[in-house]
């Protein structure tokens, strides 16, 4: 047989170590799911950056198709101090989950390789991707000659969307042979 008694202190201390383990369970369950998603979405994209083709696999991961002999290497200085503008560049190279804050005063290689698909007569598409100590820290999409910047998922949604509306589109449009013939 087992005795247990309640009094006022002991049935305050049992709720408080009720909430505490809810809290904890709560807290164990939300860290599980999101590490679960960014295995997931971190399984596609390319860790280490070696040669050429780790690149083009680096934005396959992102859903671009790069043209692989236009690829070019330049070496650049992260500032260590930033202005309004450098910061607003930062949170477009957040899209792609990186971010150039650990690397201010900091040497990287940037690569920067044609995206053919994006590009028009007009303007052409690069992808470009900054690696540090063969570590990729920093994407984005750059237009030339006007010089916009965008992040990688931002172009990656964007595109997609327009996939979608042209399919949509061209289901919609009447085949030849609605008509009829005269």
């Amino acid at each position: 047989m087992f005795l247990f008694t309640v009094t006022k202190p002991g049935l305050r201390q049992a709720g408080a170590l009720a909430l505490c383990a809810v809290c904890l369970a709560g807290t164990v369950t939300a860290a599980v799911r999101l590490a679960g998603k960014s295995v997931a979405a971190s399984a596609t994209v390319q860790t280490t950056i070696e040669n050429t083709q780790d690149i083009g696999t680096y934005f396959t991961g992102y859903g671009f198709e790069v043209d692989l002999s236009t690829a070019a290497v330049d070496k650049v200085k992260i500032p260590k101090k930033w202005d309004d503008s450098f910061t607003a560049f930062n949170q477009v190279v957040g899209e792609s989950g990186l971010t150039l804050a650990d690397y201010k005063g900091k040497t990287v290689e940037k690569w920067t390789i044609l995206c053919p698909a994006r590009s028009d007569g007009a303007t052409d598409t690069y992808c470009v991707l900054l690696v540090y100590k063969a570590k990729p820290v920093g994407a984005y999409l750059l237009e030339k000659p006007s010089g916009e910047v965008s992040g990688l998922i931002t172009a990656a949604q964007t595109a997609a969307e327009a996939e979608q509306q042209a399919a949509e589109t061209s289901a919609a449009l009447p085949d030849e042979a609605d008509y009829p013939s005269e």
